[in-house]
């Protein structure tokens, strides 16, 4: 390949995720404006989300990428499963804690991305990965620090949990570039939507509920992770960890001018430790990959 052509493939993907992470940056205030129980969120965000895709995919010629996804076998369930999970975590996180806590920790994703690859793809894992692991961790611990009751310690947990299932499954896609990403967001929202049904009363929600989920669900959602995840056949997860940062500087922003939504001086102070490590450690990966 010439180098022409490897500029081309690299900047074709930069501009397909930074895309998608604007798109996602309104997640959270979409959230907050839909005023619904948690798992009625998750069950309209998924069931739209996933029935879109399907819908689209069929109008577009696409179906036939579902037998595909299907031949992948279990990897691709899984993979389809974790980012349900990870979607699930992410609306009770936002529902029991501030945006800026949530999307603090979700950006901790790159490190258990980094993890995940050194313990189940056996690759090997850089010396500044651990030092970032290590004031990452830190940094969480602040955050953490600066909750005061129930509802904070079970919104920042399920931040992590998000956190994780988003790292995981960055390293999943990456490892199986052929995996076609359409299914897995569409099979995700269906199954993490059919758990929700059984555990929420989605079918009892306000007209302005119904017009924001239709929003999130039919058209940010899908698009947001579509362009993310297609963004890991011309990027590496470095690269994509670093773009996934925006999220963490824009998502906060939207919610403090719509709702007034504040952050504490520890949950902040924890907040720009993470920010700045992963900064720092998606820069030095991007070097040492384009000097190897």
């Amino acid at each position: 390949m010439n180098s022409e052509y490897l500029r081309s493939h690299h900047r074709k993907g930069s501009i397909v995720v930074i895309l998608g992470v604007i798109v996602l940056s309104f997640d959270a205030l979409l959230i907050r404006l839909a005023d619904a129980e948690p798992w009625a969120i998750v069950f309209w965000r998924g069931a739209l989300m996933g029935l879109s895709l399907i819908l689209g995919a069929g109008l577009t010629g696409k179906i036939a990428l579902f037998p595909k996804f299907h031949r992948c076998g279990p990897p691709a369930y899984f993979t389809a499963a974790l980012q349900g999970f990870g979607t699930a975590m992410f609306v009770i996180a936002i529902s029991n804690t501030s945006v800026a806590n949530t999307v603090v920790l979700i950006a901790t994703s790159p490190v258990f991305a980094a993890l995940a690859s050194h313990f189940f793809l056996k690759e090997r894992v850089e010396p500044h990965t651990w030092i970032a692991c290590i004031i990452v961790a830190l940094g969480v611990a602040l955050v953490f620090g600066d909750s005061f009751g129930f509802s904070d310690t079970l919104g920042n947990f399920c931040a992590l949990m998000a956190a994780l299932g988003l790292g995981g499954n960055l390293t999943i896609l990456r490892r199986y570039q052929e995996m076609p990403r359409i299914p897995v967001v569409a099979v995700s929202g269906i199954v993490i939507a059919l758990f929700a049904l059984a555990i929420s009363s989605p079918f009892t929600l306000s007209r302005e509920s119904y017009a924001i989920l239709g929003i999130m669900g039919a058209v940010q959602m899908p698009l947001a992770l579509v362009l993310i995840t297609s963004g890991t056949r011309y990027l590496t997860s470095p690269e994509v960890s670093l773009f996934l940062l925006l999220e963490t500087l824009l998502g906060p922003v939207w919610v403090w001018l719509i709702l007034g939504d504040s952050v504490s001086t520890l949950a902040l102070t924890g907040g720009a430790i993470i920010v700045a490590t992963l900064l720092v450690h998606s820069w030095k990966s991007l070097q040492l990959l384009h000097s190897g």
